[in-house]
């Protein structure tokens, strides 16, 4: 079982009424289909909705819903059939894929159900990677310090097969707020975790989320844990379920 250091707040975290918070993501009459032998095969059809600055959001539905499809149209990491995908403004459905990772590497947070750590790096060196990506002067600084705060400041020098799962999705946890993203994409951050392990991580990322003031999409499948966030959006064969709650 892993211990997870407490985050320390700096401030309670408030946020203004819904009305004067802007909107960071826009999804408007979302589609996908990808073509089978048998014919097309519908993802998800007609899915839109806003998410605020600021808002927690859970994307839930059984297996095969298209929640996973979603974030990765979301996040730019897949391209829709139709419809579009506004990120403060930007249509990413328009921009290449170089455009694309260009706002990733600005905006955009992940954190994986499979950690996605890269197993020749060290757990400070994978936190390192995206700020050298962006080609900021000093990566090893917030690294450094944002690994203290997850509770891994003795294990920096450790590669990935030498952390227990609970600490390779803390290392994973660093990575994904060492850039301070306005958005955090987060895919059934436990599914791989014991119940126990999972529940600390939770903690932590809804924590470190506040403390940041992140924008937080959250993918799963777990439906107490849905009811942390502020919004439930929910789909069923590719659609949306009722109105999405606020």
């Amino acid at each position: 079982m892993d211990k997870v250091e407490p985050v320390r707040m700096q401030a309670e975290c408030h946020l203004p009424p819904q009305a004067v918070r802007p909107v960071t993501l826009q999804v408007h009459d979302l589609g996908k289909r990808v073509p089978l032998p048998t014919g097309e095969l519908t993802i998800l059809d007609g899915v839109g909705f806003d998410i605020r600055r600021g808002d927690t959001v859970a994307v839930v539905g059984a297996s095969g819903s298209g929640k996973s499809t979603l974030l990765a149209l979301m996040a730019g990491l897949d391209t829709p059939s139709s419809g579009t995908v506004l990120l403060d403004g930007a249509p990413m459905s328009t921009l290449d894929e170089d455009g694309r990772a260009r706002v990733r590497g600005e905006k955009v947070g992940f954190v994986f159900q499979s950690f996605q750590l890269l197993p020749s790096l060290t757990a400070l060196e994978n936190v390192m990677l995206p700020l050298e990506l962006r080609g900021d002067a000093d990566a090893e600084s917030p690294a450094r310090a944002i690994l203290q705060k997850v509770g891994l400041g003795e294990r920096l020098g450790h590669y990935p097969k030498q952390l227990s799962g609970g600490e390779q999705q803390r290392v994973a946890l660093a990575r994904a707020f060492v850039t301070q993203p306005s958005l955090l994409f987060a895919d059934e951050p436990t599914g791989n975790l014991d119940t126990v392990t999972g529940q600390a991580i939770i903690e932590l990322l809804f924590a470190l989320n506040a403390d940041a003031g992140t924008t937080l999409v959250l993918v799963t499948h777990d439906e107490p844990l849905a009811s942390r966030c502020s919004r439930i959006i929910r789909l069923d064969g590719g659609r949306l379920v009722g109105v999405p709650t606020t």
